[in-house]
């Protein structure tokens, strides 16, 4: 079926993720749909450039009459599930939250595809949290899981939720096991875009210093433009799979700040204090993906380098100051 001819739900379009791969299937001919929990006449940031070429509908994970009336309405081959709580430290202060939307929620939808369309192919957006504390690194699909937070431990609940009804009902149900993802999309309470914004914000003079905790923590950092195109790729393929989505290679805190910086001409050691009251315990292994099975049998491979993904995010985050100045300084 030509991309034309295909038509696209996406649950969580608003976010960073979901307006990326909104403007990947736009660009494939899609007929886009989206799923937002508050009113679709809402301001959406992350959609500006593509309002016009979208269909929203209001609707919610927990809900699932909601979610049978986005189904009828938008009638997708393929459904996308991005919607999810995602910053990890928060979900130890919302644990039954987190439950309930990132777990359950995913249930919920599942059953809505089996009652409405069971042909729909769907993308569950998985997370390399669910390894949590493993012994091994790199990390594979067939790695052990052991998520250590309660974020970890639903998105590993909805991850075998989807091998359960791919295995029971025969759906073409496909997760993603994505590792960090960012953009100049990103919320400021991500430690990417923590970074990112300071260094702006102290080259514009703005603020004096960027507090952080531990500078060699390690993380696998990729440019979430390039994991949507995995995504797309897995509903492609004629046989659902778990895939992970990730460079492969692990970059520490302090690389993120010292390229950072390094964007803006700043040394990071004059503007950078260590607080030891944000120190969180390490991982016992480092996370970082091992991609092979992305890139040998959907042919993906990230195409942004980190030092692109960093200067880009550092360049958003100073024209977002310049605009607000201006704002400010207009009569």
């Amino acid at each position: 079926m030509e991309g034309s001819d295909r038509r696209a739900l996406i649950l969580g379009i608003s976010g960073q993720d979901g307006s990326y791969l909104a403007e990947l299937l736009l660009g494939k001919g899609y007929e886009v749909w989206g799923v937002v929990r508050q009113s679709p006449t809402g301001r959406f940031p992350n959609l500006t450039g593509i309002r016009d070429a979208i269909n929203l509908v209001q609707g919610d994970l927990l809900d699932q009459i909601t979610l049978v009336e986005a189904l009828t309405r938008a009638r997708p081959h393929e459904l996308y599930n991005l919607a999810a709580t995602s910053f990890v430290p928060a979900s130890w202060h919302q644990p039954v939250m987190t439950a309930q939307f990132t777990a359950v929620g995913v249930t919920s939808m599942l059953e809505a595809i089996r009652i409405t369309d069971p042909e729909i192919r769907l993308y569950q957006a998985s997370s390399s949290e669910i390894f949590g504390a493993t012994d091994e690194a790199p990390q594979r699909e067939t790695t052990p899981f052991k998520p250590h937070n309660p974020y970890g431990v639903a998105k590993l609940y909805a991850h075998y939720m989807i091998a359960s009804y791919r295995e029971r009902y025969g759906l073409h149900a496909s997760s993603g096991i994505a590792y960090n993802h960012e953009s100049p999309r990103r919320p400021a309470e991500f430690v990417t875009r923590k970074v990112t914004r300071a260094a702006a914000a102290i080259k514009a003079g703005l603020e004096r210093e960027l507090v952080l905790g531990d500078l060699d923590a390690t993380r696998d950092w990729g440019f979430a433009g390039d994991y949507v195109e995995a995504m797309w790729s897995m509903l492609q393929q004629e046989t659902p799979d778990d895939y992970v989505i990730a460079t492969g290679v692990s970059r520490s805190v302090r690389e993120l700040v010292a390229t950072a910086f390094g964007q803006v001409g700043l040394d990071p050691d004059d503007y950078v204090r260590i607080d030891t009251a944000l120190l969180r315990p390490p991982d016992p292994t480092p996370l970082v993906g091992d991609p092979t099975k992305a890139r040998e049998r959907l042919g993906w491979q990230p195409s942004t380098s980190f030092e692109e993904l960093i200067a880009s995010m550092v360049d958003a985050d100073l024209g977002r100051l310049r605009e607000r100045r201006e704002e400010l300084s207009a009569p």
